[in-house]
């Protein structure tokens, strides 16, 4: 079997065997096939497409060119959630203490932020002196005492797709559905759980702009997610505006603790609520997604969701005064608020100019060697459908650097627009898919 042929078949549209798919993984993965000719089968795959089938196999390659994380030690039905990314997206934080509130081990692995969309694992430590890094035992002990745990992903989970994806990102090959289909569920079905809810955003702060090609990712991860025996369902989700009103690091938390709590804005609490409904439903502890909204909905009244937070914290060694005292976060110096001169209603937030914004602001990455500032971002004083008047504060930028929560705040006055009449009301939950 050689490269040649295998770009020959797939250049002209046949169909690829498990085998030369497999061939391609390992060889590009350990260096025995070159960067050009990974790029041509690449761009061939760009072109003719990859079925169901062969998609299943360069996920499944992928998958096992790296640890396999066995989670049997845990008892119970494990539930992963996903997200494909947003801005002012904390629902891990929410809807996974809800799920584990309900009796549904939560043992999740998530990643760090990088250009416009924040990181699970960098919101996290935000939070004084707790580890997103632990020992595998630690991890496993947590989530089977208090059913859940909140970690950082191993370095050594489908490293095919690493590689892969900074080819594609440098060929110009990243907008296929079959690779990003495989990019994403490698690491997922790696990952151990039995089980996964996926959150697909769509909007103009998301990954996928249209309705059309969100719910097309959704499909295709659902499938490959049930054909490799873990049943997943896809739920295509509103990224038009941010999600909440707070996006940065230490404000995303403060703002989850207060969802927890049965005080978050509408948007985060209805997404969250439907996500761990979700998780509730595949983990077995409820008989459809409604049912197991109310389970969850009944956790945030009885405060057993915000305690599995605070088990979180405590288990991985942060700061649990943190879920009373928000004092203890580190505190920006610096702050401007964006004021409106206009009187109506907010008819737009430009969720990915409020992205880049909060990044520039000290808040994300432009490269992954940047350094974060915790305190940095952006609240927002007001969402699409709230009237204003002039003078009114839209948002606050926060942050330690001036000069860069100053940029940030120029970025910022151009993501509001102002109308004199009243816009409908943005639906959250686009579809549901199983």
């Amino acid at each position: 079997m050689n490269m040649l042929d295998i770009i020959y078949k797939k250049r002209d549209g046949e169909k690829l065997s498990n085998e030369e798919i497999s061939f391609f993984v390992k060889g590009y993965t350990d260096g025995t096939i070159t960067d050009y000719q990974a790029a041509a089968f690449l761009m061939a795959i760009y072109f003719k497409g990859l079925d169901r089938e062969e998609t299943y196999m360069l996920t499944t390659a992928m998958k096992n060119s790296g640890d396999v994380i066995d989670l049997s030690e845990i008892k119970g039905i494990k539930v992963d959630k996903h997200s494909t990314g947003g801005v002012g997206d904390k629902t891990t934080f929410i809807s996974a203490p809800i799920a584990a509130a309900c009796g549904v081990p939560v043992a999740k692995m998530s990643g760090r932020g990088l250009g416009f969309t924040g990181g699970t694992v960098d919101k996290m430590e935000s939070i004084p002196m707790i580890k997103t890094r632990i020992e595998k035992s630690h991890f496993v002990d947590l989530v089977n005492n208090e059913g859940i745990s909140l970690i950082g992903q191993t370095a050594h989970i489908a490293p095919a797709d690493k590689k892969i994806y900074a080819l594609r990102d440098a060929t110009a090959t990243v907008e296929n559905m079959s690779l990003i289909t495989s990019s994403i569920m490698s690491k997922k079905l790696a990952s151990g759980s039995d089980a996964i809810v996926l959150d697909v955003k769509c909007g103009n702060g998301a990954f996928l702009e249209s309705f059309e090609e969100a719910k097309e990712l959704a499909r295709q991860m659902v499938d490959i997610g049930n054909d490799d025996g873990k049943k997943t369902i896809g739920i295509i989700t509103d990224m038009n505006q941010p999600l909440g009103n707070a996006i940065g690091n230490s404000l995303e938390v403060i703002e989850s603790i207060e969802t927890l709590k049965g005080k978050g804005p509408h948007d985060i609490t209805e997404i969250s609520l439907v996500l761990a409904g979700a998780m509730i439903y595949v983990g077995g502890k409820a008989n459809s997604i409604e049912e197991g909204r109310k389970m969850a909905e009944a956790s945030i009244k009885d405060g057993s969701a915000l305690e599995k937070f605070r088990a979180v914290i405590a288990g991985q060694g942060g700061d649990v005064r943190v879920i009373d005292d928000y004092d203890i976060f580190p505190k920006a110096e610096f702050s401007i608020d964006i004021i409106t001169e206009d009187e109506g209603f907010v008819s737009e937030i430009s969720a990915r100019i409020v992205g880049f914004a909060s990044q520039h602001s000290g808040a994300g990455r432009a490269t992954k060697e940047d350094d974060i500032d915790m305190t940095a971002g952006i609240y927002l004083h007001r969402k699409v459908g709230d009237e204003v008047s002039e003078g009114d504060v839209l948002a606050t930028v926060y942050g330690n650097n001036f000069e860069k929560i100053k940029r940030a705040a120029s970025e910022m006055k151009k993501a509001f627009r102002i109308s004199k009449e009243k816009p409908e009301p943005i639906e959250l939950i686009k579809e549901i898919l199983e």
